[in-house]
């Protein structure tokens, strides 16, 4: 009975937790069937089985977080299975496999030269040789072990049920099982009073009334969430960026009713008309065109390189848009922005943010940023001081536009008018961008958001 250990799905991720399992014991899956939704640390990600068959036991809980190498599910082959087959591929075409950098894939292939087998009628003792028969599905040319008969005293018929595994067959919902687990309670050990059978979570305090005197448990007036997965990442990552490089912030605040206009216009032009314009999108590509002139804003300070560290100067933008979701702050990225045109950076714009929003932004596709972008202003926040992400060396903080009063000179008179009016804040990495270059970038952004037809001089 082949086990699905989980896998890497790519930066060298070391865990996962298992949000929702997408099928149940006794279902038959087909390889590339998606049997499990796992969330890493950066998104979360549909897993294919390696495998075709019945499964036979789910091995971990919704919400237990397990290493990469953990039995997560063992799959059984069906009864008009069992005669001699070939190998089979799995399809490394499906998205749900995806998940690492370009040529990466979630499930490898196995492509050992091997006739036809028979279904092992028990494994060989140890838990090696389960471990080496589910890895050979992502190791290529590593055959899975054959086990030869056992004594027929020793053999397991193979009508026999499969043993439960934990807790797995115990019907409770996630919170129950993580309440369970927090509190030390075997749910096997319970007696079901929840409807259709399932454990609830009156259940679980019954079994350790002190968990309700100790304030191991939630009650009405708090409630303790273990910090993981995105938010854990997140987390370490703005502590990295925070007490590493020194942060320097400038502000500017500016007149952009030039820009809105702008978009109103863009809107209308055929070749945009599929897209969302919006004046988020005027700002990242004046964002692309002042790094023309600030080329030390798309750097970043590698201080493990040489002696007392390396600048190194990229020649290409991935610029990254900070988006919400649920689960916590993401930072994907669109590679290679700076050689889009507008509508390809209007259509990857929107293409990234409908993904991040609905969770599913692949690691890959928060690697390698170089330049970020965060837009408070969608929250009705007027600006902020940003934290510079980890690998970049510098984040521009985009507020609310507001219709302000604005002194605006017609004629050598001033007069106050009714103005749109938004405040952008730089943070950048001041051991090597100093004051004039973060001001010079910071000044060219607020230039062509004031009079868009300034960007024909970049």
């Amino acid at each position: 009975m082949p086990e699905y250990l989980l896998p890497d799905v790519g930066e060298g991720l070391t865990e996962a937790e298992i949000v929702s399992w997408k099928v149940k014991v006794g279902d038959v899956v087909a390889i590339n069937d998606v049997v499990v939704e796992i969330e890493t640390a950066k998104s979360l990600v549909e897993l294919p089985s390696p495998y075709a068959g019945e499964v036979t036991a789910l091995l971990v809980a919704e919400g237990d977080t397990v290493e990469v190498g953990t039995p997560i599910i063992a799959i059984g082959a069906p009864v008009s299975a069992v005669a001699a087959e070939a190998p089979m591929e799995i399809d490394l075409s499906n998205p749900a496999a995806s998940g690492g950098s370009e040529g990466e894939s979630l499930v490898g292939r196995n492509k050992a030269d091997r006739g036809a087998v028979r279904r092992p009628r028990t494994l060989s003792s140890g838990a090696s040789a389960t471990q080496r028969q589910a890895q050979s599905v992502f190791e290529p040319g590593v055959p899975a072990p054959l086990v030869e008969d056992a004594d027929p005293a020793e053999a397991v018929p193979s009508v026999a049920a499969p043993e439960p595994v934990g807790d797995v067959r115990v019907l409770a919902k996630p919170p129950v099982r993580k309440l369970a687990k927090d509190l030390g309670v075997d749910l096997t050990t319970l007696i079901a009073t929840g409807p259709n059978g399932t454990v609830s979570r009156a259940d679980v305090l019954d079994a350790d009334p002190s968990s309700i005197e100790d304030g191991s448990a939630s009650s009405e007036r708090e409630t303790r969430v273990p910090v993981k997965g995105v938010r854990k990442m997140m987390a370490g990552a703005m502590v990295q960026s925070a007490f590493t490089a020194p942060h320097v912030t400038e502000w500017v605040t500016l007149d952009c009713t030039a820009t809105v206009e702008l978009v109103e216009r863009l809107r209308a032009r055929p070749e945009l008309r599929e897209v969302k314009v919006s004046p988020l999108l005027v700002l990242a590509k004046a964002v692309l065109l002042a790094m023309k002139r600030a080329p030390e804003i798309n750097s970043w300070w590698d201080a493990d390189a040489g002696e007392h560290g390396e600048v190194v100067y990229r020649h290409y933008v991935n610029l990254g848009i900070a988006a919400a979701t649920p689960r916590g702050l993401v930072v994907p990225n669109i590679k290679d922005a700076d050689a889009m045109t507008l509508p390809e950076l209007a259509a990857a714009l929107g293409d990234l943010t409908a993904t991040a929003r609905e969770g599913r932004t692949q690691p890959a596709e928060m690697a390698s940023g170089t330049f970020t972008i965060t837009n408070v202003g969608v929250f009705g926040v007027d600006a902020g001081t940003p934290i510079i992400n980890p690998g970049e060396s510098a984040i521009l903080c985009f507020g609310a536009i507001r219709k302000q009063p604005w002194v605006v000179t017609r004629d050598g008179v001033d007069e106050i008018v009714p103005r749109s009016v938004t405040t952008l804040a730089l943070s950048f990495d001041h051991r090597h961008v100093d004051g004039e270059k973060g001001s010079r970038f910071l000044a060219d952004v607020a230039t062509i958001l004031e009079d868009p037809a300034s960007a024909l001089l970049f």
